[in-house]
C-alpha cells in the first residue's frame, strides 16, 4: 500500500509519499492537487491510503485502490 500525505509545516504545506518528503513550501490547494495527482498513479500499483491534515491539525484519511 501507498501512503501519501499532505501536512502542515509551520505556515506552509508538504507532500510526503510512502513518509520521504515529495515537495515542501507549498500552499495547501497545491499541495491537496499534488497529493491527488500521486494518489490517482499510485492506484495503477495498488492501494493507496491518502491523509490530508485540515487547518485544525485533524487528519482526514482516504483509502482507494487495490482488490
Amino acid at each position: 500500500m501507498t501512503q501519501i500525505a499532505v501536512i502542515q509545516q509551520g505556515a506552509a504545506w508538504a507532500v510526503f509519499r510512502d513518509g520521504s518528503p515529495v515537495q515542501q513550501g507549498l500552499r495547501r490547494s497545491d499541495a491537496v492537487a499534488l497529493a491527488e495527482q500521486l494518489s490517482f498513479a499510485a492506484e495503477q500499483d495498488g492501494a493507496v491510503e491518502l491523509l490530508v491534515q485540515d487547518y485544525t491539525g485533524e487528519v482526514r484519511t482516504t483509502y482507494s485502490g487495490g482488490d
